[in-house]
């Protein structure tokens, strides 16, 4: 009779501000394989559509592109694609997201230049599908950077061309998508976001998500009211209005004018992700999933990348354990979520600041615990 050999699969998102998803599943395989070198490992790092996704791609056999774009505050940055066979996977993120940013914040002046710069390249590129991935934005430009890097001109009352940034929302007069790149109307675009606001209002672009980039309440206003003047604008020339569709609020609204001038569909970020590396092929095998990030808490369980491998790994009856550097959430909720364990760096190391320096002799440490855990 043959021995079988205990399959585990990590898939684990980044550790925000410490480690990214492929350093966490490189030291929980050391430190599993350090106390069972018989362990069949395999390393799938995962995200949901925000930083981190183009890595998750080329570990999943994806080829990666590189482009020079603008980053959100117009410096030179090169960024990443992904593509296999006709299929093109971009990210915010890595082009124009608040990790670019190398001065302060600027709610109003950042753009989603660089993104449709990136989307340009891979149309340029010949593919059929073009997946955006929108979380970790620094704008709340409507995506109106996106459009015009993309072919389209935004101009005021008086007939000039505008910046498409924030600040200028409120003056566009006029948009032209005449001169959108022509293979806009031939490509499918799928949206991948782990929200689901919608553009405008309490829950909108501007409410929810521009005091995380930077903006007061005074500026979260005027935001406001510009996404209100580019909906009607945008709407008006496309002859398509989505401000309402959950997901448009994503990015600072460019979740909005994907769906409104580029007809792409949304979808959920960790949704996709899960789909486009197949994590699947790997769930019919193994004997235990560890999935985690860096801070597991009421926003996880809603929809962020362990609670969607926690449920994939449900389908297939396989047990998921879930290692964070903190758990804020209580066990009836994780458990509910579909976690069979969660393991924190603070238990191991209180104090959050060694936590995230030590992290990888951390997540070493809980991978030998875990190993235990596999007959």
């Amino acid at each position: 009779m043959t021995h079988h050999r205990p399959a585990v699969l990590l898939a684990p998102d980044k550790f925000k501000g410490s480690l990214d998803a492929d350093a966490v599943a490189a030291a929980l395989e050391r430190g599993l394989l350090g106390a069972r070198p018989d362990l069949d490992v395999i390393r799938q790092p995962i995200a949901d559509g925000g930083d981190g996704t183009i890595d998750a791609l080329v570990a999943a056999g994806y080829e990666r592109r590189t482009v020079q774009v603008h980053g959100p505050t117009g410096e030179a940055v090169t960024a990443s694609w992904a593509r296999r066979d006709d299929t093109a996977v971009v990210e915010l993120a890595d082009a124009c997201g608040l990790k670019r940013l190398d001065g302060p914040l600027a709610p109003l002046d950042a753009s989603s230049r660089g993104l449709g710069e990136v989307v340009r390249d891979a149309l340029d590129a010949g593919v059929d599908r073009v997946v955006i991935g929108l979380g970790g934005s620094a704008s709340t430009d409507g995506g109106s950077g996106l459009l015009v890097a993309l072919g389209a001109t935004i101009r005021d009352g008086a007939g000039l061309d505008l910046e498409p940034i924030g600040r200028h929302l409120a003056e566009i007069a006029s948009v032209d998508l005449a001169g959108l790149h022509p293979r806009c109307h031939e490509v499918e675009f799928v949206v991948a976001s782990d929200v689901d606001n919608p553009l405008l209002g309490s829950r909108g672009a501007a409410a929810v998500f521009a005091p995380q980039k930077g903006a007061s309440p005074a500026e979260v206003e005027f935001l406001e009211r510009g996404l209100r003047q580019w909906a009607d604008v945008l709407a008006a020339a496309s002859g398509s209005d989505a401000r309402e569709v959950p997901g448009a609020g994503a990015a600072g609204g460019v979740g909005f004018a994907a769906l409104t001038a580029l007809g792409a569909t949304a979808r959920s970020g960790i949704d996709l992700v899960l789909e486009t590396v197949d994590l699947d092929q790997h769930l019919k095998r193994v004997d235990l999933v560890i999935t985690g990030e860096g801070s597991l808490d009421e926003q996880t369980l809603g929809g962020k990348a362990p609670a969607g491998v926690a449920a994939a790994a449900r389908r297939f009856g396989v047990p998921t354990v879930a290692v964070c550097g903190r758990c804020e959430v209580d066990e009836a909720r994780w458990t509910a979520a579909g976690f069979d364990d969660v393991l924190a760096l603070s238990s191991l190391e209180p104090d959050p600041a060694r936590s995230m320096r030590d992290a990888v002799a951390l997540l070493e440490r809980l991978g030998q615990r875990l190993a235990s855990r596999l007959s």
